[in-house]
């Protein structure tokens, strides 16, 4: 492949609108799985998780006094100025592709206008506890259909490969966050282990990565922590795995360096590589029995380390 160098500030923001897009689709997901469940009364502590998965406590609490469902929810959606709300990212994946007018197909264009609207739109009725479960799957839809027309219009040069890095390093980290906060909080007390309970705990996390069916097809009768904690890092057929997501990062990246001739994109692919050698090295039984935070940490931040890597290659004077 040859072709014009892609401009830095591109690169950036091609990263950027595939990051914004795959945390609003994680988000919406999370959100909708976990009000059933609170719901139903099979998850303790749901809205808390929510919060502490991506690190908003403290964010949270400096204008609510109390853990309530229907704020947690104008927090995250609503809330213009939480960065991590639905609206603040909707707004900025759309800013990233106004910079990438001239590279990116107009379908591409026009859908995000016609998806940030009407997130834009969105009020407190639209936010209602009988609402929420629909509400979540247009926001889900929206960035499917976002994804839909990158995949069939989207022009494979340096653009898509950035694209593709951005999104799978989201990918690896929201499923690093998802399964260690849940994995702590759903734990359960030994009497209650294989319980009903237990399994809908474990279903949530399942379903939470959109891996519920797909892990039913390999374990049809085998619903346990360690089960599902492999199936999410290790699984190469699950695309939301931590595994899958490493592997189509490398992959982006070499051709970034093969392809293109970017021999500087050394050091990111290097930070991949080793994460891919940390997470197939171990078996999921001891990576448990060592302590899965810390296992978990240790991913987090090298799938920071790799984004640093790609930033101080690409776009050095941000």
């Amino acid at each position: 492949m040859n072709g014009p160098v892609l401009l830095s500030r591109y690169a950036e923001n091609m990263l950027w609108l595939a990051r914004y897009m795959e945390r609003i689709e994680n988000l919406a997901r999370l959100i909708d799985v976990n009000e059933t469940f609170v719901r139903l009364r099979t998850v303790m502590n749901g809205w808390q998780c929510i919060l502490d998965i991506n690190t908003d406590s403290d964010t949270y609490f400096l204008r609510h006094e109390k853990i309530n469902g229907r704020e947690v929810l104008s927090f995250y959606v609503l809330d213009r100025d939480n960065p991590n709300s639905i609206i603040s990212m909707a707004l900025a994946a759309r800013e990233n592709a106004r910079a990438l007018r001239p590279i990116i197909p107009t379908e591409m264009w026009t859908h995000l206008n016609v998806f940030t609207n009407f997130v834009r739109d969105l009020t407190l009725a639209d936010i209602a506890i009988n609402h929420v479960s629909s509400l979540c799957a247009r926001i889900k839809e929206g960035c499917q259909t976002h994804a839909g027309i990158m995949e069939g219009t989207l022009f494979r040069d340096q653009a898509w490969l950035f694209h593709q890095i951005g999104k799978h390093i989201e990918r690896g980290d929201q499923i690093t966050r998802l399964i260690d906060i849940k994995y702590q909080a759903l734990l359960p007390e030994p009497a209650m282990t294989g319980s009903e309970i237990d399994a809908s705990q474990w279903t949530a996390v399942l379903r939470s990565a959109a891996g519920y069916h797909a892990f039913r097809r390999l374990f049809p009768n085998d619903l346990t922590p360690a089960s599902v904690v492999g199936f999410l890092l290790k699984s190469h057929g699950f695309p939301r795995s931590l595994a899958t997501s490493l592997r189509q990062a490398h992959h982006a990246v070499h051709l970034l360096r093969s392809d293109y001739g970017f021999r500087d994109a050394s050091e990111g692919l290097e930070h991949v590589e080793n994460l891919r050698n940390l997470v197939t090295g171990v078996p999921t039984e001891e990576i448990i029995l060592a302590g899965l935070h810390e296992f978990l940490d240790g991913v987090q931040d090298g799938l920071a380390s790799t984004y640093n890597a790609i930033a101080r290659t690409f776009w050095p004077f941000d």
